[in-house]
């Protein structure tokens, strides 16, 4: 693992310190204190207002930390679902992944890509199947 990247939008109607707390919750809680996230502000299509979050988990061992708690945290059926259409979220040495952000600021890992909690895996393999490997090793997939 070489590094992960999460990613959040804040809507206008949205309290960003919700937001930001669905964010940190794929983040161990033994780093969630050292993990800073960048504010940027943004404009929507409609001109209202959207708060970007973005972080990104550069040292080795704390992604580590972070991909491990995650493929601890998913469901039996979201990692079934991952399995199925793996394909589909892996470029290029990463691994693209959306969770439902409501379920994330109760605490619970879900895939969703509706408004979602955007995480980017990189892995210093590249190719899919050495990507699919560790993801089996470290229980992300079944």
């Amino acid at each position: 693992m070489a590094y992960v990247d999460v990613r959040v939008f804040a809507h206008a109607t949205e309290d960003e310190e919700k937001v930001l707390a669905a964010a940190r919750t794929v983040l161990p809680l033994e780093l969630v204190e050292n993990i800073v996230f960048e504010k940027t502000g943004l404009t929507g299509h409609h001109g209202n207002a959207i708060t970007l979050f973005e972080a990104r988990v550069k040292d080795k061992k704390a992604a580590l930390m972070v991909f491990e708690r995650f493929a601890a945290g998913l469901s039996v059926l979201d990692k079934e679902e991952l399995g199925k259409d793996i394909a589909q979220h892996l470029e290029k040495g990463n691994l693209y992944l959306r969770l439902d952000k409501q379920s994330a600021f109760l605490g619970k890992l879900r895939f969703s890509s509706v408004d979602p909690v955007h995480v980017r895996f990189h892995f210093q393999k590249s190719k899919p199947e050495e990507v699919v490997e560790v993801c089996r090793r470290f229980g992300l997939l079944p």
